[in-house]
């Protein structure tokens, strides 16, 4: 009981926390999630064993270049910028795809160690923080629906696994998931991204319900990776910042691996209406 409890408290402040930031303004949204994502690379240098603190260094320095000066058209070609940074993003993220399935528990070099954090985890939080920016705008009920689609997910995965769950999904690297949650979590997604379709006009609802196809399948495969990555470190938890969750990157390890192929899929919809 005082577990959940717990798990129930931290949630709230995690959720009161997001929602300040949203809703205040794009400057403490922009803030909260680039404090989330030096977070998030502490406990992966953690898990990796990488030593040296150049990883925050790069990160920051990506950051304020994506963030900051991209949007602001110091760039000419700031839409290369942006093509570049998805490339290496997506590519790194194919690669952990490839190390996911591969029997062998595989030890990087401490170079790869840092290209992979860097574009895993700081490309993918760079890319969660542009979602909402649409023609100069913030899209708080676009980035909110994001969010709740990764709960949603994440909810009805967990009960329905709990309830009829059977068959496991992918036992080596996560014991505790299944087939029966998974399909759960997907379904219900599907339903909850139709309805906000019916809310939220920036995207009507079959584009709605193909980003959510989209999140939920890229998250679910983010939260294997980080899985392999603690199983490697032969830990349960990527931290303990959050009582009764573990750390950051076990709360974030679906957005931060989904969010740019949730941005690159919105790009697509701007391109293709």
């Amino acid at each position: 009981m005082k577990e959940v409890l717990r798990r129930a408290i931290t949630g709230a402040v995690y959720i009161i926390l997001l929602l300040s930031a949203v809703f205040l303004n794009s400057d403490a949204f922009d803030f909260l999630f680039m404090t989330f994502g030096l977070a998030c690379l502490y406990e992966y240098k953690r898990l990796v064993q990488l030593k040296g603190y150049h990883i925050f260094i790069a990160y920051l320095a990506l950051w304020w270049v994506f963030i900051y000066l991209v949007p602001d058209q110091v760039f000419v070609n700031d839409k290369v910028l942006i093509n570049i940074l998805m490339f290496l993003t997506l590519t790194i993220n194919f690669a952990l795809i490839t190390y996911l399935f591969s029997k062998k528990e595989k030890l990087f070099n401490t170079l790869q160690k840092f290209i992979i954090g860097l574009f895993y985890i700081g490309g993918g939080c760079i890319f969660l923080t542009m979602i909402p920016y649409k023609d100069n705008e913030f899209a708080k009920l676009l980035i909110m629906g994001i969010f709740i689609l990764i709960w949603v997910n994440d909810t009805f995965a967990y009960l329905v696994g709990t309830a009829i769950g059977r068959t496991k999904l992918y036992s080596a690297v996560s014991p505790k998931k299944t087939i029966e949650g998974t399909l759960g979590g997907f379904i219900f997604a599907l339903g909850a991204a139709y309805i906000m379709g019916q809310y939220e006009s920036i995207i009507n609802p079959i584009q709605w319900m193909i980003l959510a196809g989209v999140i939920v399948i890229a998250g679910s495969i983010g939260d294997l990776v980080e899985s392999k990555f603690k199983r490697t470190a032969g830990v349960k938890d990527s931290g303990a910042i959050l009582p009764g969750h573990g750390g950051m990157l076990d709360r974030l390890d679906s957005l931060v691996f989904a969010a740019p192929f949730a941005y690159l899929t919105l790009n697509i919809f701007s391109y293709v209406s």
